[in-house]
């Protein structure tokens, strides 16, 4: 219902303060994130992590392979189509943004890879759940799916945690674990172009471990964990409100109908990729 309000809002309004609700939406996303983990348990949390570390590995190689080869085919503009294929293989906005310094990509390269990956990632978030009850996935299965095929870290948090408790942590952890590759992606990225650009680390992910271990070391004080943990809960939904409004009728006209096309077929080809190694057990 937030991402649904966000949008209206956008798209009627126009939004007059979209950069200002960029920088809010992502700052409290990852307080947001770092207050989940006061609802983690470390050892889950660890174990969760080192389980999902080859399988993520395997998933972004195959998703930025399949993001170059459908930019060729499409015909996408090359540093556009390494910014969507990098945003769909670990971490949506956060992974553009990273990535586009060190591909030194021009502003509107990176609006437009922005605008692609976000338009999917709302559509995302409202489909994602009932898709999840269609196809009769149990908890584990569709925080998997989530965090597998769900670009943005707040949106695949938003579905998770619409399909239950133990969907919300698994979804997070593996969507963190891909969040992780960020920085070696990137600087395998600026070794290869030799472009020099500086590569930033994403620290709210060791403040979400930090805060797990905190809850798991001192469980005496729960009753202070627990309500920071309802907040973090909370806050996503005026994220999620924040990044709806962005979807203004600017950024939809903006994306353009081959970057377009090169996320929704490669969103498709991850999701119903990553969703048959789930349903068939490869996944688990």
């Amino acid at each position: 219902m937030a991402l649904v309000a966000g949008i209206t809002f956008g798209i009627v309004a126009g939004n007059p303060w979209g950069a200002a609700t960029s920088t809010w939406s992502r700052r409290l996303l990852q307080a947001s994130v770092v207050g989940l983990g006061f609802g983690m348990n470390l050892p889950e949390l660890l174990q969760t992590g080192k389980d999902a570390f080859l399988y993520t590995a395997i998933s972004i190689s195959f998703t930025m392979a399949a993001g170059y080869l459908l930019g060729k085919f499409f015909r996408t503009p090359q540093r556009t189509s390494t910014l969507i294929s990098f945003g769909t293989a670990i971490c949506g906005g956060s992974a553009i943004a990273a990535m586009a310094p060190v591909i030194k990509a021009e502003a509107e390269e990176t609006g437009v890879a922005l605008a692609t990956v976000f338009t999917l990632n709302s559509i995302a978030l409202i489909l994602f759940p009932p898709l999840g009850h269609l196809l009769g996935m149990g908890q584990r299965q569709f925080g998997l799916w989530s965090a597998l095929a769900i670009h943005d870290t707040s949106s695949v948090v938003g579905a998770a945690a619409a399909y239950g408790g133990l969907a919300l942590a698994i979804g997070t952890t593996v969507k963190l674990t891909r969040a992780l590759w960020i920085m070696p992606s990137a600087l395998l990225a600026a070794w290869f172009t030799k472009s020099g650009g500086k590569v930033k680390f994403p620290l709210f992910i060791i403040g979400f471990i930090a805060a797990a271990t905190i809850k798991t070391v001192l469980p005496q004080l729960d009753q202070v964990w627990h309500p920071l943990n309802s907040i973090a809960k909370q806050s996503l939904v005026v994220t999620l409100f924040l990044i709806g409004s962005g979807l203004t009728r600017e950024v939809l006209g903006r994306t353009g109908i081959r970057p377009l096309a090169q996320g929704i077929f490669l969103w498709i080809l991850v999701s119903v990729t990553s969703g048959t190694a789930i349903m068939c057990g490869w996944i688990n």
